[in-house]
């Protein structure tokens, strides 16, 4: 029998007053301008958490537990699995969970922080796959997508780090001359996934990593942490995201490629669609070079809810036709179910 993969879902309802009041009053403490960090698009909920388990049920039915990651939340949801085949399989994990014995910390309004703990989650299975709640999958995967042969499978391209480019070296520095106010700068994914190449001991390279589902092993992150504590209390320090924290995605895959248990294939790809920042034109090609192709096996779909209305629509009438609603898939399964003995 092959070894039970789960799957770990961080999400946030930023609307959630409670949730706005934990905010507010830690920003207030910290005084000063709202930095970048706590934009309200961070913590925005547009309805992505549906398509994510939609997909999940349909083209991973393989998987054995999703645990959905929060802060004091249950996703309303949920509620429509219970009385069906999926009501067992899908668990609320609360942030005090997974930060025992770290309490000081929290609330957290951190996704680097918040991550770097998701291997303490009770009952995970050693193999598990991480989802951003705005992760989905296109098209029926395997287990052997993942891990394979006692190994994790990487989807990457190596990179030289900013600090051997000088031009790079170069934008870094203007862009710190533009925008002098620490609080107002972005902070940058690639340079977390070079520092976190660096703390499993790359030196003159990173794998940069798409967005996609991320293939984890327990024991990974925990034999790392327990010989560095130092670097766990260090990344979970941090309220909210800071350009001094590293990625634990990144860092237990680069662990894995350090170690030789990782393989690499590169045949199913991701489509990145970011309707905040990609012009109509672009977006709506990347939706239709991810229906012709086989390869396009998952989306990632980052801030809907700043899409133009129009765009808005077509983007989610292209997740309704590849993934379709939960209450659909549902009366779907039920309507399959087996009856009961007859005569």
């Amino acid at each position: 029998m092959a070894d039970p993969i789960d799957a770990v879902i961080t999400w946030v309802d930023g609307a959630d007053p409670r949730h706005q009041q934990r905010l507010q009053a830690y920003l207030q403490a910290l005084g000063g301008s709202r930095p970048v960090s706590a934009d309200p698009t961070r913590f925005n909920n547009d309805g992505e958490l549906e398509y994510c388990l939609t997909s999940i049920f349909r083209f991973a039915p393989w998987i054995r537990t999703i645990h959905v990651v929060t802060d004091q939340q249950v996703p309303p949801l949920l509620a429509r699995l219970a009385g069906t085949v999926y009501a067992d399989r899908v668990r609320v994990v609360d942030h005090r969970e997974i930060f025992a014995g770290y309490e000081s910390v929290l609330p957290t309004f951190n996704s680097r922080a918040i991550i770097s703990m998701l291997w303490r989650v009770p009952g995970l299975a050693e193999q598990f796959l991480y989802f951003n709640d705005d992760f989905v999958l296109l098209q029926p995967i395997q287990p052997e997508d993942f891990f394979r042969d006692g190994k994790v499978v990487l989807r990457g391209t190596w990179q030289t780090p900013s600090q051997y480019r000088p031009i790079k070296r170069w934008l870094n520095a203007l862009r710190g001359m533009i925008q002098r106010d620490p609080g107002k700068q972005r902070v940058r994914n690639l340079a977390a996934q070079e520092l976190s190449a660096q703390l499993a001991g790359y030196v003159d390279r990173y794998l940069r990593l798409e967005h996609l589902p991320f293939p984890q092993r327990v024991s990974t992150l925990e034999r790392f942490f327990a010989a560095h504590p130092e670097h766990l209390l260090h990344n979970i320090s941090f309220r909210l995201r800071s350009g001094a924290q590293f990625k634990a995605e990144a860092l237990a895959l680069h662990l894995e490629a350090r170690c030789y248990e990782a393989v690499f294939d590169h045949r199913l790809r991701t489509a990145q669609l970011k309707p905040s920042e990609q012009a109509a034109w672009r977006l709506r090609r990347k939706l239709q070079q991810a229906d012709r192709s086989d390869r396009y096996a998952f989306a990632c779909i980052q801030s809907l809810e700043l899409a133009p209305p129009a765009l808005h629509a077509e983007i989610v009438a292209w997740l309704d036709r590849r993934i379709g609603r939960l209450d659909s898939w549902l009366t779907g399964v039920a309507s399959d179910a087996p009856s009961g003995p007859t005569g």
